[in-house]
């Protein structure tokens, strides 16, 4: 079973991670992207989850996508596979034209 990383550890990691932020039980980020290649990246981002097996939260908006991680399997909290599916995530936005 994951453990739930400390707020300081979880900061730690987002310094690496340009534009995530945290309330200290998830980790966030708001992408700026135009609807249709939204979609795709919506997609992207599913495809990157079912290879972890693990799942988050992907919202597309008008022009934007929200992702927001953290594990069920600890309450909700934030987990080291956590911060690896966002690096993930991350490496394909641009990609996708998200910024």
């Amino acid at each position: 079973m994951a453990e739930a990383l400390t707020r300081d550890m979880i900061d730690e990691h987002l310094k690496t991670l340009d534009g995530w932020t945290t309330d200290g039980r998830r980790i966030e980020r708001l992408y700026s992207i135009p609807h249709i290649q939204g979609a795709a990246f919506i997609v992207h981002i599913a495809a990157i989850q079912d290879e972890f097996g693990h799942h988050s939260d992907a919202t597309l908006g008008y022009k934007t996508v929200h992702v927001s991680i953290s594990s069920s399997d600890i309450g909700g909290y934030v987990a080291e596979h956590d911060i690896e599916l966002a690096r993930r995530i991350q490496e394909i936005a641009s990609a996708h034209g998200a910024r």
